[in-house]
């Protein structure tokens, strides 16, 4: 069964940082990207990071380059997110996906719930 669970959203002052988690299935993980991307009120959804499953190509949208992580550990089927110097404007619902390619969106055919962050100015 694919199952993608987001956790680790919540509302911080700019500046601030935050760890997201995504636990997948195993069925999920094996072998395919999994990536995070966010959506915010009003606007279209937009990768943020990706990681391949051998953790050798990562990808980062402009906007968070220098500034957020992604990374995995494939013994608990975990890819995390570490988000610092956050900004009013990384305010979004966060979704981890699986099974796509790179930052597009389309291409992803799992997708999590989501998690919201907010961040205050």
């Amino acid at each position: 069964q694919v199952q993608l669970v987001e956790s680790g959203g919540g509302s911080v002052q700019a500046g601030g940082s935050l760890r997201l988690s995504c636990v997948a299935s195993r069925d999920t993980y094996s072998g395919n990207f999994v990536g995070w991307f966010r959506q915010a009120p009003g606007k279209e959804r937009e990768g943020v990071a990706s990681i391949s499953p051998d953790g050798d190509l990562i990808y980062y949208a402009d906007s968070v380059k220098g500034r957020f992580t992604i990374s995995q550990d494939k013994r608990k089927n975990t890819v995390y997110l570490q988000m610092n110097s956050l900004k009013p404007e990384d305010t979004a619902m966060y979704y981890c996906a699986a099974a796509g390619v790179g930052l597009w969106v389309g291409s992803y055919n799992y997708w999590g719930q989501g998690t919201q962050v907010t961040v205050s100015s």
